[in-house]
């Protein structure tokens, strides 16, 4: 049947899906004044936009303007779940606060359900362990969403990856990771986009 579609100039649903590009979010972690998220984030995104094979923004959880869950309605919410809705995949920026991730993160996570549903993550994670914990423990919560995080982590340190704590400046041992982690969430996204 495939042969005679392509015969024909018929494309079925997965063939369309193999050849257009996926969007991918790249999801800043943290709203708090002072944070390092937006550098981090800019960084991932200049690395996965030289690759060309999707197309990569920003989502800053505070543009959204998000109440906490359970207080009064609030546009915001409304317009988290869209952008969310436009997306193929994920690569979440986390930082590890007292073991976890942010309360911010962890509100916008809860703020939605079947946006993030059979997608892909990758995480980036930074802290004094590289953020490994805050990474660990968002797994947990992209699993419970039906997201398919991806096994490639890339772990910055506050102390060998930031200048004085507040300026990023990574090390280039990280650019493999880097590409890899962008490898594994585009196949996986373009995989789960057959079954959504």
């Amino acid at each position: 049947m495939s042969f005679l579609n392509k015969l024909f100039g018929k494309t079925t649903k997965e063939e369309e899906i193999m050849t257009e590009k996926l969007n991918i979010g790249i999801i800043l972690g943290s709203t708090r004044q002072g944070r390092l998220s937006p550098q981090v984030g800019e960084w991932v995104k200049g690395i996965a936009d030289q690759r060309g094979d999707a197309n990569y923004e920003i989502v800053d959880i505070a543009d959204f303007k998000l109440p906490f869950l359970g207080e009064a309605d609030a546009p915001g919410i409304a317009a988290w779940n869209e952008k969310l809705a436009e997306l193929d995949g994920f690569v979440f920026i986390v930082q590890e606060y007292n073991h976890s991730i942010t309360g911010a993160l962890k509100n916008a996570l809860d703020l939605a359900r079947e946006a993030w549903n059979n997608k892909a993550a990758g995480i980036v994670s930074y802290g004094s362990t590289g953020g490994a914990r805050a990474a660990e423990h968002l797994r947990g919560i992209l699993g419970e969403l039906m997201i398919a995080d991806v096994r490639t982590h890339p772990t910055l340190s506050l102390f060998t990856d930031f200048e004085n704590g507040t300026v990023f400046k990574p090390q280039d041992l990280h650019l493999d990771n880097i590409n890899l982690m962008l490898d594994q969430v585009n196949t996986w996204s373009r995989a789960l986009k057959t079954i959504r």
